[in-house]
Parts: structure tokens; sequence; C-alpha cells
């Protein structure tokens, strides 16, 4: 059994070596990226700024609160985006579902540790436009590492949670070949609902209702508001409480959905 653990972390070990050298194949991505989330960063601190310049507090933030949250959750914002649509639509299109599959690793598990590996890499990438944030938009970070041990643990499991629901999601691929306007839809629910625009509290309650009743927030900002002084860190134990049961059911429903859908490659041939 042991060495079969072994062989099994050096397997997955591999894959993920291999995300940062993606990246690096691919660097003027990482630039174009870089230079639009300055830009994002400075058209949403001025456009805070006059939203803010007739009252102290919205929704009970107030202005430096409500930069601090969406700073961070410019910064972040890479965490709600995710291409597995596109990963399971190429694919399908080149018949190649069947070779995945009969690879010596578990087909989900391994993407899921590509996932964790760029978001590591993804991390470390963003160091640069945090010193930014902090040091021309006054970004203020907290000083308790329980702070910011309640951030990771929950921007851990939110991760994982977006990473199953993409995976469901990702299922309506072997239905249709076509996964651009999938993952446009995807991507426009994942920007709003996660709160990379505005925090959640300033939403309506209704529209806070739907928020809840999808993934996304738990991705974003429920570990940005930690960071950010909009959650109290005496909350944690229940939001993490929250995020393991959409974890743990949408693990479950992810195999489930995965193994019905994928008999459909089978009978087309894919």
């Amino acid at each position: 059994m042991m060495q079969a653990l072994r062989r099994s972390s050096k397997m997955y070990g591999a894959i993920a070596a291999m995300v940062p050298k993606l990246y690096l194949a691919y660097s003027i991505w990482f630039w174009m990226e870089f230079v639009v989330q300055i830009l994002s960063m400075t058209i949403f601190v001025y456009f805070w700024k006059a939203v803010y310049a007739n009252s102290a507090t919205i929704a009970g933030l107030d202005l430096r609160q409500t930069l601090n949250y969406i700073l961070l959750a410019q910064i972040l914002v890479p965490v709600v985006q995710n291409r597995t649509i596109f990963n399971f639509g190429f694919l399908v299109r080149e018949g190649m579902v069947g070779i995945e599959l009969l690879r010596p690793m578990d087909f989900q598990t391994r993407y899921y540790v590509e996932s964790l590996a760029g978001l590591a890499l993804s991390l470390v990438l963003k160091l640069p436009l945090l010193l930014i944030a902090w040091l021309v938009f006054g970004l203020t970070l907290p000083s308790a590492p329980a702070a910011w041990g309640a951030f990771a643990l929950s921007l851990l499991l939110g991760q994982a949670i977006l990473f199953y629901f993409d995976w469901i999601f990702a299922c309506l691929a072997f239905y249709s070949t076509e996964t651009w306007g999938l993952s446009v839809v995807r991507e426009g629910m994942a920007l709003f609902f996660s709160g990379a625009i505005l925090p959640l509290n300033m939403m309506p309650a209704w529209l806070q209702g739907v928020a809840n009743l999808l993934p996304f927030a738990q991705s974003l900002y429920v570990p940005v508001s930690f960071l950010s002084g909009i959650t109290p860190v005496s909350d944690a134990p229940r939001a993490w409480l929250v995020q393991l049961v959409w974890l743990v059911g949408l693990v479950i429903a992810s195999r489930v959905v995965f193994s019905v859908s994928v008999r459909k490659v089978t009978v087309q041939g894919g």
C-alpha cells in the first residue's frame, strides 16, 4: 500500500510540477493580465471614491473597508476563472476522453492537483500586485495571524468547491461540443455572484439569497471578507462548516454526474 501511495505521489507531483512550466511557456499572458488588473484596480478605486463622496458608510461599510475588499477581490479574481469546460470540450472534439480515462491515475484527481498547483502559482505571481495595491492605493492588511489563517483555509475550501462545481458544469461538454457560450455564461455568473465586482452585503436581500444558493461566493467573497475585515474571525468556524457542507455535496455530485455524462461520449464513440 505504501508503495502504491509513493507511486501516486510521484505521478501527481510530476503533474503539479508541469503547471509552472506551462505558465512560463505563455508568459505574455501573465503580463497582459498584470496590466489589465492594475487598470481594473485603478478604475474601481476611483469609482468607489466617487460613490462614497457624499456617504460615510454604505451597507455598514466605510470607504476603507470597501477599498480593501475590492482591491483584494480584484487581485484574487483569477481564482474564480476556470478552464475545465474548455478542457472537456477539447477532449470530446479530439476523441481523447477514452485515452485520458485509461491513464493509470484518477481523472478527476489529476485535474484537481493541476488546479491546486495553479492556485499556489497564481498567489505567488500576485505578490507584485499586492505590493502595488499597498503602495499606490493604500491597501491595508490585517496583522493578526488568525485573520490570515481564516483566509487561507477558507480560500482552499472555496477553491475546492468551485473546482467540483466546474467539474459538474463541464460535463455539459459531453452533450454539446460548443463550449464557448457555456463558458461565457459561467464566467459572467462567477464574476457577479462571487463578489468580484462589489461586496455581497451591498446587494439587495433577494440577490444575496441568490448568491448564497450558488457556490461562487464561497471561493472569493468568503475568504476575502476575512482578510478585508468585513467578516470577523470569530465567524470563521461557521463559514468553514458551510464550506465543508458545500464541498462534500459537490464532490459526491461531481462523481455521479460525470459517471452518467461520460457514457454519452462512449455511445458516440468519442
